[in-house]
């Protein structure tokens, strides 16, 4: 059951990096090294999955791993200096009340 959670914290971290890189990557003109290191994060989200789903269900693990939304939202505003509104917040809450209620 641990391991679920560990799992799912690597995918959400590692997909949450890789979405970061890319999106700064890009708005450099895309000839960043940030693009290319972003498919290193992509690939370690990958092998998470797919352990993942060696151990659990489909139907946890892609709403757990849903939680990324939430840190990329929180990464947009800091990082990117986005302006998020009020209606994504609200989104991301959401999402991570969702991921709350797979946890019990």
């Amino acid at each position: 059951m641990m391991l679920q959670w560990w799992l799912v914290a690597g995918i959400v971290l590692s997909t949450a990096c890789a979405d970061l890189l890319q999106s700064h990557g890009m708005r450099r003109g895309g000839a960043s090294w940030k693009v290319p290191f972003s498919f290193v994060f992509m690939a370690v989200s990958f092998f998470c999955f797919t352990q993942l789903l060696r151990i659990a269900d489909l139907s946890f693990a892609v709403p757990a791993t849903a939680a990324s939304f939430v840190l990329e939202t929180f990464l947009a505003k800091v990082a990117l200096k986005e302006r998020v509104t009020q209606r994504r917040w609200t989104g991301a809450l959401l999402v991570a009340a969702g991921v709350a209620l797979l946890s019990h």
